[in-house]
C-alpha cells in the first residue's frame, strides 16, 4: 500500500486541472457576449427551420435497443482483457470464460425469445 506522499502529483494535477476548467467557465461567462433576444433563443437544428414540436415523443422500442446495446457492449469489453491474458490466465481462465459467455449468451437469447430486438 501506498503512502500518502505517493498520491501528491495526482492531488496536483486533480487541482490543476478543476482549477483551469473553473477559470475557463468563470471567463467565458465574465468575458464572453450576453446578448439575449427572440432569434438567439429559438431552436436550432443545423440550419433546418424548425417542424413541430421538438418533445414528440420516442418510442419505448428505441430506448429498449439503446439499453440492450450499452449492456452486452460493457459485458463484452470483458473479453478484451481475458484476451490479453490468455496465455497466463491457462485452462481455468478458459473455463471462467465460458461460464462467462455462456451467462452472456443465456441473456441475450432470452432478449431475442421475449422479441425485444423486433422492430415493427
Amino acid at each position: 500500500m501506498g503512502t500518502p506522499q505517493d498520491f501528491l502529483p495526482v492531488i496536483i494535477q486533480v487541482i490543476i486541472a478543476a482549477s483551469f476548467v473553473g477559470v475557463a467557465l468563470g471567463a467565458a461567462a465574465w468575458i464572453g457576449p450576453k446578448r439575449g433576444g427572440k432569434h438567439k433563443e429559438a431552436s436550432f437544428e443545423c440550419g433546418i427551420e424548425q417542424q413541430g414540436n421538438a418533445r414528440a415523443p420516442f418510442s419505448v422500442k428505441y430506448f429498449l435497443i439503446a439499453i440492450l446495446f450499452v449492456l452486452f457492449d460493457v459485458e463484452i469489453i470483458f473479453l478484451y482483457p481475458w484476451a490479453v491474458n490468455f496465455k497466463a490466465l491457462g485452462w481455468f481462465g478458459l473455463m471462467e470464460m465460458m461460464v462467462f459467455l455462456s451467462f452472456v449468451l443465456a441473456g441475450f437469447f432470452y432478449v431475442i425469445k421475449k422479441g425485444a430486438l423486433k422492430w415493427e
